[in-house]
């Protein structure tokens, strides 16, 4: 086994500072929100991709786990290949590729065309949140680190929030096309930013000759396995399907085998003992509670409107437009403002205290819930998203080791994206499993013809007959079958817990 002294340590990655900050800030805005506006409009467009591509439901579902997981594949090594090559070589071809790739894809209709062609997409969109953020910590002067960090950490909110409404403008008023042809507008104006905004930088070529490309691989390609096997886990029903157990073994396989690599190696890229640091350690936890708790809440407003509500996207969207995403821009001054004059961890306690407060009043739901019930909920998140992950961040780069910020930001990505899959996995196999037991009981006591099944559907008929009456009856037994699927939305109810391990 080799020596590794240098184990716990990488390289240093430092760049010039920005001539013009202004347009390095610009560049962390427009990629950082690039990305996650198109991931998240790609999940609430599926349904419209499926129909004009002419894709079935499985299909669709590999659409999005292509990808998907193929950002999750590169996220991890980009802080080391912006220290390597440079943050304008990492961001400004790629920034170009992107855009003719997401010019191109509406027109494919080969399905294997169209999954080679996601993949890539994923690929080169995976840089752009990594890479932006090292724009923050190599090229911007301190004093820009705040708000810049600020506008990074409320991407994620405000692409949930806004996200369905974009997409119901996107296919009622421009086409479905602008799914994907947003990228080609956004994604070079990020670039011409990107080389305005940074310093030209030479290779590192001393890094390159030490490159661990093996431990990249198989860090990427782990993350990458499991990232799919969580992702199609549900519909194919986990442990009955060779794919998903394929998957999920074959990804821990592979991280093992990074494990043991990053032991052996002369100059390991990210060695797992990054994360024994107590308080990095324990910040990485509480960004992944963050993610839990930010899918959840968000997940619960747009699903209930469209499932029982029979809302689509801009109409349900105008509501989290209204009262979660623009509130943000008022939130972000507050958040600088908060963190400048009180310590940190209180401010993410009161955020983690919001999502609890959302979460709790989440419990009360019943089928009697409009569009506006949800208003104060709605609020309540957007407070959370506002005052917990930019703290959160500020935490983490407090106690960071700059000799070890390219391992340390590998898992960071992968906490990011991984983090929101294990929700979706978690959350999306409970409310199954406890659809079918409701629904197996609730079968138990009802029979053909029952007189309150049939009285229950003619009032939802009515109801609907006033919107069509060619469609009520579908409609009406639709709904009915939501509403005995309707759970108590049980909140977390340990969040005092969360909270009282970020006083630690």
């Amino acid at each position: 086994m080799a020596a590794n002294d240098d184990a716990g340590h990488g390289p240093i990655s430092r760049g010039g500072v920005a001539r013009q900050p202004l347009f390095a800030v610009a560049s962390v805005l427009l990629g950082s929100f690039l990305a996650n506006f198109d991931s998240r409009l790609t999940t609430v467009g599926l349904p419209d991709l499926r129909g004009a591509f002419g894709l079935s439901f499985d299909e669709g579902a590999w659409l999005s786990t292509a990808g998907i997981g193929s950002q999750i594949f590169i996220a991890p090594a980009v802080a080391w290949l912006a220290t390597v090559f440079g943050l304008r070589r990492v961001l400004g071809i790629p920034s170009l590729v992107y855009a003719l790739v997401s010019l191109t894809i509406p027109f494919v209709r080969d399905y294997p065309t169209l999954i080679a062609l996601s993949v890539v997409h994923g690929l080169l969109l995976g840089t752009f949140v990594p890479a932006t953020l090292m724009i923050v910590f190599r090229n911007l002067p301190i004093r820009w680190w705040l708000p810049a960090i600020a506008l990074y950490s409320i991407r994620v909110g405000f692409a949930l929030d806004s996200s369905s409404s974009l997409v119901g403008f996107y296919v009622e008023h421009l086409g479905w096309q602008w799914l994907y042809w947003q990228g080609v507008v956004i994604a070079p104006l990020m670039g011409l930013m990107v080389y305005l905004g940074t310093p030209s930088e030479p290779v590192n070529r001393a890094l390159l000759r030490a490159a661990d490309w093996g431990g990249m691989l198989l860090l990427g390609a782990s993350v990458g396995m499991i990232y799919a096997g969580l992702d199609q886990g549900n519909r194919l029903d986990w442990l009955g399907s060779g794919t998903v157990m394929a998957l999920l073994v074959g990804g821990g396989v592979l991280f093992v085998a990074f494990l043991v690599n990053e032991s052996w190696v002369a100059q390991p890229w990210a060695h797992v003992n990054v994360l024994f640091s107590r308080n990095v350690g324990l910040a990485l936890i509480l960004i992944l509670l963050y993610t839990l708790t930010s899918l959840s809440n968000a997940s619960l407003v747009p699903n209930f409107l469209g499932a029982v509500g029979q809302l689509r996207p801009e109409q349900s969207g105008w509501l989290l437009l209204t009262f979660g995403a623009l509130p943000m821009s008022v939130l972000v001054p507050i958040s600088i403002w908060l963190l400048r004059h009180f310590d940190t961890r209180t401010v993410v306690v009161v955020g983690f205290t919001c999502f609890a407060a959302a979460n709790l009043w989440g419990t009360q739901l019943t089928h009697d819930w409009a569009r506006e019930d949800f208003i104060g909920i709605v609020l309540l998140q957007a407070v959370a998203q506002s005052l917990t992950l930019l703290p959160l961040i500020i935490t983490l780069l407090s106690n960071s080791d700059p000799s070890r910020a390219t391992a340390f930001a590998a898992y960071i990505q992968i906490m990011r994206l991984g983090g929101a899959e294990i929700g979706v996995a978690l959350m999306g196999t409970w409310l199954r499993v406890r659809e079918q037991v409701h629904s197996f009981y609730i079968g138990q006591n009802l029979e053909v013809g029952d007189v309150n099944v049939v009285r229950a559907l003619k009032q939802l008929a009515d109801h609907f007959a006033a919107h069509g009456a060619g469609s009520a009856q579908a409609r009406a037994v639709g709904t009915l079958e939501r509403f005995t699927d309707l759970l108590n939305r049980k909140g977390f109810r340990i969040w005092g817990e969360y909270d009282s391990r970020c006083w630690l």
